[in-house]
């Protein structure tokens, strides 16, 4: 399977549903992979609209299939509001190495709510069995193998 690093790059969002009646949301995202979770800043009050810009890195193993991402809005003095979630398969990444900035469909309760931007970098670890790539022991240059 899979060992490396992941690398996603939280873009925006747009189309969400605004979950608070009196003013604009303040929007942040919670990555899961596996058992890894990260936080994005909250987008204090960009609304249905928010832009994060921001990078995030797991470490990857055997058995990671997808990254979940929920949308959340920050809420001062109550529990956060469930915006979206989406759930990223993962394999085509591995296959790829890279895909850029993709938007992919939120949903919440099985209904479309919006869409959220992310792009995705796989850097396998050299490290790890199986990995077909540059070897330390297959570098000549720079001195000589044998002399006689």
């Amino acid at each position: 399977m899979s060992h490396g690093t992941l690398e996603v790059l939280l873009v925006g969002a747009k189309g969400l549903e605004n979950s608070d009646f009196l003013c604009n949301m303040d929007p942040y995202v919670t990555l899961t992979c596996r058992t890894q979770e990260q936080k994005s800043s909250v987008a204090s009050g960009q609304g249905s609209e928010p832009e994060w810009n921001e990078t995030f890195v797991f470490n990857v193993s055997n058995g990671v299939s997808k990254l979940d991402i929920k949308i959340l809005d920050s809420d001062t003095g109550s529990e956060d509001d469930l915006v979206g979630e989406v759930s990223i398969p993962l394999e085509p990444l591995f296959v790829e190495g890279s895909l850029p900035p993709t938007s992919y469909n939120v949903v919440k309760n099985q209904e479309y709510c919006g869409e959220i931007r992310v792009g995705l970098t796989f850097t396998p670890d050299p490290e790890a069995s199986g990995y077909q790539g540059y070897s330390a022991q297959e570098e000549t240059y720079g001195g000589w193998k044998e002399s006689s």
